[in-house]
């Protein structure tokens, strides 16, 4: 009602009709923006996001895959246009799994590239494959070389539990009327 003049403001048909148009216009104005959004995969909706995943062949798993990872994929699969160095190949590498966790290395003699990375989650593991395999040339032999690192603590103990058997093989034991054994209680012994 702001815009109309003040005449209009006491005709109660102007008044609801205001109040109506207001409200589409709203929904228009967020319908927009909506539009505007999915125009770029950083700030595309779901929707978008899905429509992007069909465009690219790409099957997402929503159970398993943030929405964050599915949209560094896209911008992933969107950036592997030739040509290509090792320098791209690295630097999309570091895009996609984080930086110092990959290195990647020619042996040019041997036209073996040499993928060494430090990844424990499959999704992005498929999704780095698939980079490499759409990157590199045909006369190029992929090999992929694991660097995670662990550490493991053994802690050391002995216990001693005594076992009563419940069965007889003379034909009188039931089958499933008793366990076939029963086991006492463990008894540390270091």
């Amino acid at each position: 009602m702001g815009y109309l003049p003040e005449f209009y403001h006491r005709i109660k048909d102007f008044v609801e009709l205001d109040k109506t148009e207001s409200a589409e216009l709203v929904d228009l104005t967020a319908a927009v923006q909506r539009l505007l959004d999915d125009q770029f995969v950083t700030t595309s909706s779901l929707g978008a996001l899905k429509r992007r995943e069909r465009m690219l062949g790409i099957q997402a798993d929503s159970s398993v895959e943030t929405v964050a990872f599915r949209r560094n994929r896209i911008i992933n699969r969107y950036s592997t246009k030739p040509p290509f160095t090792l320098r791209y190949l690295q630097e999309q590498l570091d895009r996609l799994v984080g930086p110092g966790r990959t290195v990647a290395d020619i042996d040019v003699q041997n036209f073996l590239l040499t993928i060494t990375t430090a990844i424990d989650d499959a999704e992005i593991f498929r999704e780095v494959e698939h980079t490499v395999k759409v990157i590199i040339p045909a006369n190029i032999v992929y090999q992929q070389n694991t660097a995670l690192q662990d550490d493991i603590e053994l802690v050391e103990s002995i216990a001693v539990q005594d076992v009563t058997w419940n069965y007889k093989l003379d034909g009188s034991w039931q089958l499933g009327a008793a366990p076939f054994a029963t086991l006492g209680p463990e008894v540390p012994v270091k």
